[in-house]
């Protein structure tokens, strides 16, 4: 195993530990406690969160004299905001599963929230889940200007410029061929903005400066559209058992995907082509040898190389 990998399964570890201990208070309702933590829990990549403490890190490690000690903590400095990430792409999901919005009973493997329990349960868990994500980056234990900053961008990736506009936007295009412009727009809001959010928020609360700051924002707008390419692709060629969800269901509700517009093989071009420009730029004379920059290169390739 390589040793980027070792630090990515690393990562996975505390985020998962992070996650484990939240959402235990007794002041919460305990059945909404439980809808909360079903969701959270389920299992997945946690790419989001590994993604904002690697681009953290990997501007930290870009600076001379940064060692181990000083590593994990940061990490540790920087987990309420990383865990408060996939807070909110878990409340995404379980709003998205919905009848009114996706209308899916699968996800990550199991029963979607609002099937495990109910409509109106997987409502306040989705928005507790939102809510609460917000407390949890506000308690990062980092210099308190980098925090307001990395809280602002969050809210405006979450809200209706971002991930809301986004859903609102593939609600509105089911049934209607959509321009690779529009396809774009829709994807860098639903899809892209929360990774962006995830690599530049890392920048800021790591206090970096603005070239290191643009090019994991360049990072994470690249690695959204290669994401979102890869995700149509593997709707259509994958399985539910290895994907965890269930497949076709873009074909069902006439949604507009790469594919439609492009075909399989120039949609795995493209992903591909957005891959590698993610990875590229996060280029060796800003980083250095940084171990968590050679990950998130390695992140990015790995990414499209699913769809083949």
């Amino acid at each position: 195993m390589s040793d980027d990998r070792d630090l990515h399964l690393a990562l996975i570890r505390q985020v998962e530990q992070a996650l484990e201990a939240s959402f235990r208070s007794s002041a919460i309702p305990a059945h909404l406690a439980e809808a909360m933590r079903y969701s959270l829990l389920a299992g997945g990549k946690r790419l989001r969160p590994v993604l904002n403490l690697a681009s953290a890190l990997a501007c930290a490690e870009s600076e001379p004299g940064f060692g181990e000690e000083d590593r994990q903590t940061l990490i540790r400095a920087l987990l309420p905001f990383a865990s408060a990430l996939e807070m909110i792409h878990t409340y995404s999901l379980i709003h998205d599963d919905l009848p009114a919005m996706d209308n899916d009973d699968l996800r990550r493997g199991r029963p979607s929230c609002h099937k495990a329990f109910d409509e109106a349960t997987a409502i306040l868990a989705g928005d507790a889940l939102l809510t609460d994500a917000f407390g949890f980056m506000a308690r990062t234990p980092l210099p308190a200007p980098r925090v307001l900053e990395a809280l602002a961008l969050a809210a405006d990736a979450a809200g209706a410029a971002g991930m809301a506009g986004g859903q609102m936007l593939d609600l509105d295009g089911e049934g209607h061929a959509l321009s690779e412009a529009e396809m774009t727009e829709l994807d860098a809001k639903k899809t892209g903005a929360l990774l962006r959010l995830a690599c530049e928020s890392g920048a800021v609360l790591a206090g970096a400066d603005g070239a290191h700051r643009q090019a994991l924002r360049r990072y994470g707008e690249e690695l959204g559209i290669a994401f979102q390419i890869t995700d149509d692709i593997l709707d259509v060629t994958g399985d539910a058992a290895t994907l965890g969800k269930n497949v076709g269901q873009d074909a069902q509700q006439a949604k507009a995907t790469w594919p439609a517009l492009l075909g399989l093989d120039e949609a795995r071009s493209r992903a591909r082509f957005h891959s590698n420009a993610a990875a590229e730029s996060l280029n060796e004379d800003l980083f250095g040898n940084s171990p968590h920059a050679a990950l998130l290169r390695r992140l990015a390739r790995d990414l499209s190389d699913r769809t083949f």
